[in-house]
C-alpha cells in the first residue's frame, strides 16, 4: 500500500513520488463487440454482456434496409422499451434483457425473429 502525504508542518519541499510510466495509465476500454450472425432474413435478439462492465444488453442483427432504415428502427425499439441504447455496426443495442418484448414488436412488425445467445 503506498502512502502521499497530504499535511506536514516541515518547511521543506515535498518530492514528489516516482513516476511509474504508462503501467498506471488507464486505456479506453475496447468498443463491444456486436455478435456475427448469418444473412438468412431472420433477424437475432442477442442478450450480451460482452465489452459492456457485466451489464445486460439486448442486441438486434440481421435488420435489413439502408443505415437510415435501421437508426430510425432502432429509435421506434429503443422509445417502446423505455431503455437507453445505441446503433453500432448495423445492429440496435438496448440497455437491458428485453428480448421476449423486442421479439412481440418485431414480429407485428412483419419481421421474422429468433431469440440467440443466452
Amino acid at each position: 500500500m503506498s502512502s502521499r502525504l497530504v499535511y506536514s508542518t516541515d518547511g521543506g519541499k515535498v518530492a514528489p513520488p516516482p513516476l511509474k510510466g504508462n503501467s498506471g495509465a488507464k486505456r479506453k476500454p475496447d468498443a463491444p463487440t456486436v455478435p456475427a450472425a448469418p444473412d438468412d432474413g431472420w433477424v437475432r435478439l442477442w442478450r450480451t454482456k460482452s465489452g459492456r462492465g457485466g451489464k445486460t444488453a439486448t442486441v438486434v442483427t440481421g435488420l435489413p434496409g439502408t443505415p437510415d432504415d435501421i437508426e430510425r428502427l432502432g429509435v421506434e425499439l429503443r422509445r417502446y422499451i423505455g431503455a437507453g441504447g445505441a446503433v453500432r455496426d448495423g445492429a440496435v443495442e438496448i440497455q437491458g434483457d428485453h428480448r421476449e418484448r423486442l421479439q412481440r414488436r418485431l414480429v407485428e412488425l412483419g419481421y421474422r425473429v429468433k431469440l440467440a445467445g443466452g
